[in-house]
């Protein structure tokens, strides 16, 4: 698992393996939010191995499955204050990480800490093509 470092709190990363998540807790990960619908690839191991693989290394875990169409404020803001309650580093994975990263730089726009002009080039700096986040806002009147 590639971990892309946002801040010092927050990673994404792709998917992880089952030892991959095993090993979180050793590394001090306080939270690992999964962002990816059960059955989306034949390989993820899905939610409830991923559950137990983090319950077994002490970390908490969020289950917040989204697709490019179907991430909804509601999804944001669940997505934002899981991330700020946790009392210690989070691991946020999709199948690439992109919806990952789309989540939390939504919430912060949405929260006046980036601008939507600011996406592309933040976005670019960690390797990722965030245009789905401004289309997101776009849709959403913002």
């Amino acid at each position: 698992m590639t971990r892309t470092r946002i801040d010092d709190k927050l990673s994404v990363s792709g998917q992880p393996s089952l030892d991959a998540i095993g090993a979180l807790g050793a590394e001090g990960v306080a939270l690992l939010i999964n962002n990816r619908p059960d059955g989306e690839e034949p390989d993820q191991p899905g939610t409830a191995a991923e559950r137990a693989a983090a319950d077994a290394a002490g970390v908490a875990y969020l289950d917040l499955p989204v697709t490019g169409p179907t991430i909804t404020r509601e999804a944001v803001e669940r997505f934002h204050a899981a991330v700020e309650a946790a009392p210690g580093p989070v691991v946020a994975h999709c199948r690439s990480g992109t919806r990952s990263l789309t989540l939390w730089v939504l919430g912060e726009v949405l929260a006046g800490r980036l601008h939507r002009d600011e996406i592309g080039a933040f976005g670019a700096r960690h390797g990722f093509d965030l245009s789905g986040a401004v289309r997101w806002l776009d849709a959403h009147g913002h």
